[in-house]
């Protein structure tokens, strides 16, 4: 492959995986917050929303920290035979993981508040367990917030820079993606490459956002309220 599109081609690797486990590990979590009443609600809803105000590079650290050779991560992945996350590509994947969390839980949660309570209620009327309420009524109705959250946090893994580069460091073919790519072509003063590679992100993003208003327009109706 040729080496100036192996970042983008990592880096869409990583952001479908990423959206693709989020949206699977976000949704109970969305679901809690939303629904729950449990004194602990705040606090978790504080610890999603955690990466929205840390430094990338504060909370690369410390996942570092953690995921090394003395951290608690690291010494579990080590003890299972998995060996160490830094510095590899499923590194890349929990960190991206941990730091795009709220652009997927917060989206979900929305849509889930939104969800009429009498529509779940008349459901289980219905005999309708827990579990068929939510497969049957909520998830439908959630349609635009499962959009906004795979947009959002596919687009938001794409320009992720300061916790890859923690955690994945610079390694070809393995965890260079494309916004570390713009930034070895900066340092090496080759403009030119730089500018097509940020060109294209700025362009992808701005797609990427059109789309997700126009196709958010149509859903709107179909979210009750």
């Amino acid at each position: 492959m040729d080496t100036y599109w192996e970042p983008v081609w990592l880096t869409l690797k990583l952001a479908s995986l990423t959206t693709l486990l989020l949206l699977v590990a976000g949704t109970p979590i969305a679901w809690w917050l939303a629904r729950s009443r449990h004194w602990a609600r705040q606090p978790v809803a504080a610890i999603v929303a955690l990466p929205l105000v840390l430094p990338p590079t504060v909370l690369g650290f410390y996942l570092l920290i953690l995921m090394g050779p003395e951290g608690i991560v690291g010494k579990l992945t080590g003890e299972l035979g998995l060996g160490l996350l830094p510095f590899t590509f499923e590194g890349l994947v929990v960190a991206s993981m941990i730091y795009s969390l709220p652009f997927t839980v917060q989206p979900l949660q929305n849509a889930f508040q939104a969800v009429n309570q009498q529509l779940l209620d008349v459901a289980g009327t219905l005999r309708a367990s827990p579990m068929d309420r939510f497969f049957s009524v909520a998830l439908p109705l959630a349609r635009p917030g499962f959009l906004t959250a795979g947009v959002l946090t596919f687009a938001h893994t794409i320009g992720e820079f300061g916790v890859v580069l923690m955690i994945g460091g610079n390694i070809p073919g393995e965890t260079k993606v494309l916004s570390v790519a713009i930034y070895d072509h900066v340092e090496a003063l080759e403009y030119t490459q730089a500018h097509w590679l940020a060109a294209g992100m700025v362009a992808f993003s701005f797609v990427v956002l059109v789309a997700l208003y126009s196709l958010n327009g149509r859903l709107q109706p179909g979210v009750v309220k």
